[in-house]
């Protein structure tokens, strides 16, 4: 694919547009909340909620958004165990700070989303379909990318020990930032940006993946 001078393109991402005065709110499934704080604990269900203009914190065992709308919602210091916005769809969404076992964006629909300073055992956008993303400051222990398509992504300070890309679509896609010990498919990362160092480290993949035998 060919590509313009200036790629890769950097992600477009904005703070969440959030109210001065914000309501304490209780979760509940299908709610909806506007310009609400909520601090959760054990299992909050906002399964196919709708968030606007929310603050979220957040120390519990899981915390279920499977399917919610998200506009415009800073989460801080989130220390879950189970983080679920599988199928969500998500514009602004900022996660700043706190530690997450389980981080689940499979098939969202996202649209600015900014993780900063998380702990992450586990990252998931299985068939997830993500514009403009940042990721900064952030440990992830394995980072699952199948099927997902991505556009304007970038890692910055970022490490994680398995990356499994298989089967991704990426364009303009800054993996420089991110330190990863493996990679599970060096073959699924056409459309994104490597440094010099990285191409070498994922050379013995690449040469698998081509069916080549390297020797000394």
């Amino acid at each position: 694919m060919a590509r313009s001078p200036e790629s890769p393109v950097a992600p477009r991402v904005t703070a969440p547009d959030l109210p001065e005065d914000l309501a304490p709110a209780a979760p509940s499934r299908r709610a909806d909340l506007l310009a609400a704080r909520l601090e959760l604990g054990g299992s909050a269900d906002l399964a196919y909620a709708t968030l606007e203009q929310c603050v979220i914190t957040a120390d519990a065992d899981t915390v279920d958004l499977t399917g919610a709308t998200i506009l415009d919602v800073a989460m801080t210091d989130m220390r879950v165990a189970s983080l679920k916005l599988r199928d969500a769809g998500i514009r602004r969404l900022r996660i700043t700070g706190g530690r997450i076992g389980t981080l689940d964006l499979s098939g969202a629909r996202i649209a600015e989303l900014e993780l900063r300073d998380v702990r992450i055992d586990y990252l998931n956008l299985g068939a997830a379909r993500a514009e403009d993303v940042e990721v900064i400051g952030c440990s992830i222990r394995a980072l699952d990318m199948p099927q997902a398509e991505l556009t304007r992504v970038r890692f910055a300070s970022t490490r994680s020990d398995e990356v499994d890309p298989r089967g991704m679509r990426a364009s303009h896609v800054d993996l420089r930032g991110l330190d990863a010990l493996a990679y599970l498919d060096a073959n699924s990362l056409r459309g994104t940006t490597l440094t010099e160092f990285q191409v070498q480290q994922l050379a013995p993949v690449i040469a698998a993946g081509l069916g080549i035998q390297i020797k000394g």
